[in-house]
């Protein structure tokens, strides 16, 4: 039995559903044109478990920057990872990076900072990928933290995650 659904997007907008799901309301894409999406998607993003992996693996063949602020990257953050606050970025201070790809990150998916770093250092003339998840997914994937006061799994705090100072 088809069952009819509307979905308002906007003042003069809907989609409307009769049957099926929500998943199949608007049709798939053709599968190249999926493909080039999803590498597009991968230029600009990469996840906790790739960094891990190259971290564990030694192959580590870009820079982790460390959008939050320096308080919080004092208490923790990812090994190897330089602190580079958002309001901090240079033109100066990019320039004496390593030539290498950046990688930023924040606290985790509510904080915007490891964006706005990525389109700061982009804008800079620098590659860069955000790690999506932040501080927050890598804690929770059991990852190892630096600084002066590391993270021991099982015993976070919102604190751990940069929520406070």
């Amino acid at each position: 039995m088809a069952t009819s659904f509307r979905f308002p997007l906007g003042k003069d907008h809907a989609m409307t559903r009769t049957t099926g799901s929500w998943v199949t309301a608007i049709p798939h894409s053709d599968a190249a044109q999926a493909n080039r999406h999803f590498a597009d998607k991968l230029a600009y993003e990469t996840d906790p478990a790739d960094v891990w992996q190259a971290i564990e693996s030694g192959t580590v063949d870009f820079l982790l920057v460390d959008c939050r602020a320096a308080g919080n990257y004092a208490k923790a953050h990812l090994p190897g990872a330089i602190s580079l606050p958002l309001g901090e970025i240079t033109p100066q201070l990019v320039r004496d990076l390593p030539d290498v790809p950046l990688v930023t990150y924040c606290w985790g998916p509510s904080c915007n900072a490891s964006t706005k770093g990525a389109f700061a250092l982009t804008a800079l003339g620098r590659p860069a990928k955000e790690m999506i998840g932040g501080l927050e997914y890598w804690i929770r994937e059991g990852h190892p933290t630096e600084g002066k006061r590391p993270i021991v799994r099982g015993e976070e705090r919102p604190s751990d995650w940069g929520l406070t100072v």
